[in-house]
């Protein structure tokens, strides 16, 4: 097996990034040889395509013995992501649990009464296909999606299950889409989530709209995602949502960071952060780093390692369109604390960033908090010279942790 070729594992790139790469489409495009920019675009697209292959299917089995105990949507990584979306669509009230499951299998307790919703954008992943088969060995209902052809949709037939076919066209982080709105057909069937007609063409046209206000032609100083990347660039980035909704989108940008830009990033709940995380803000790569900044400097001419140690809040809001009565707590709680967080970064100079919801729809509004970060994320990529879809430790972690057998 080879090893690491010239101590970089065949990593490229540079490390400070370099905002003119951004504002030059050809050599953005020529450093995106994957389509990551393209596959992001066709989000709206993604989303009526799924919702017409979906309603293709029959689910009415999936209601037939009523109300479940639980629904388990298993997946990982991006496929993960849709069980949380799931829970945030059915809303707080929603009268059974939805749980999901990102190892291999499923819950021990998992049986006949019992839905199990397994994910995966290729149809072979190990963790949906052990769901897949362990829920139909317990006799537990099942219902798949994946990429038509696969293991998984076999598996399906085997079982008897409806199987929800999505052409994969780009790796499964460009595709949340595409997942998502089958698990939402299949949340809908079970009477768990409300999903109109209008809120997928809705949401479907805010992602249009936010690919063109994001489209790579457009400059930095007019593209949102292209400035919250730049604003990103040599930061250690934190992002916290401040309510359920806004918690999801927050986790969604610290995936695609970490994977598109190789970013080492926080993102969670911002009312947990605040009994303990939001400490960060006081600590060496906070506050302490600021006290040492000259205040009359200008931000872009400051030496890389001053500008490598400091974070860079990201605050996702939800705009409060919730009824009172929905929610977890009350929406004047989470503006508070959301607007406690601004203050408390700006007394230590710790620059922040807000994304407020906008929409109709719970997924609308979730959608108007991922399609920017989204495209900011490939773009902090294109900045720094990396090609957002190759990740050269994704591949070598297959090969380490899946050695071929010897003799192969």
């Amino acid at each position: 097996m080879a090893g690491p070729r010239g101590g970089s594992a065949g990593v490229n790139g540079h490390r400070v990034a370099d905002e003119s790469l951004l504002n030059d489409e050809k050599s953005m495009l020529d450093n995106d040889p994957g389509g990551m920019l393209r596959a992001t675009a066709s989000a709206g697209a993604q989303v009526r395509e799924a919702a017409a292959l979906a309603a293709e299917v029959d689910l009415s089995m999936l209601a037939d013995e009523g109300r479940p105990r639980a629904v388990v949507v298993a997946g990982i990584g991006t496929a993960g992501l849709t069980g949380s979306i799931l829970s945030t669509v059915a809303g707080p009230r929603c009268p059974v649990p939805i749980i999901g499951h990102r190892s291999a299998g499923v819950p021990g307790w998992v049986g006949a009464a019992d839905v199990v919703i397994a994910v995966s954008a290729s149809g072979r992943s190990p963790e949906a296909l052990a769901a897949a088969e362990a829920a139909a060995r317990r006799g537990a209902r099942l219902v798949a999606i994946g990429n038509p052809g696969s293991e998984l949709e076999a598996l399906a037939e085997r079982a008897r299950a409806p199987f929800i076919g999505v052409p994969r066209r780009a790796p499964a982080r460009a595709t949340l889409w595409g997942l998502t709105i089958p698990v939402l057909f299949a949340g809908r069937a079970l009477g768990l989530a409300k999903l109109a007609e209008a809120d997928i063409a809705e949401t479907a046209t805010r992602l249009d709209a936010d690919a063109e206000r994001c489209r790579a032609g457009a400059d930095s100083f007019v593209n949102p995602a292209k400035a919250l990347a730049l604003g990103l660039a040599g930061s250690v980035p934190i992002v916290w949502g401040s309510s359920p909704l806004a918690t999801v989108a927050a986790r969604r940008f610290g995936d695609t960071l970490a994977a598109n830009a190789r970013y080492p990033v926080m993102a969670g709940a911002l009312g947990e952060a605040g009994r303990g995380r939001v400490g960060l803000l006081d600590g060496v790569f906070g506050g302490l780093a600021e006290t040492s900044r000259d205040i009359f400097a200008d931000p872009d001419e400051e030496d890389d390692e001053q500008a490598l140690t400091r974070l860079r809040l990201v605050v996702f809001r939800d705009g409060g369109l919730n009824p009172e009565d929905d929610a977890d707590e009350p929406v004047a709680v989470e503006e508070r604390r959301a607007d406690a967080i601004q203050t408390i970064a700006d007394r230590r100079g710790v620059r922040c960033d807000v994304l407020t919801a906008e929409g109709g729809s719970t997924l609308e509004r979730l959608a108007s908090l991922v399609a920017v970060p989204d495209y900011a994320s490939l773009y902090l990529a294109l900045a720094h010279g990396l090609d957002p879809m190759a990740v050269p430790a994704i591949s070598e972690m297959k090969e380490l942790a899946n050695p071929l057998p010897e003799g192969l």
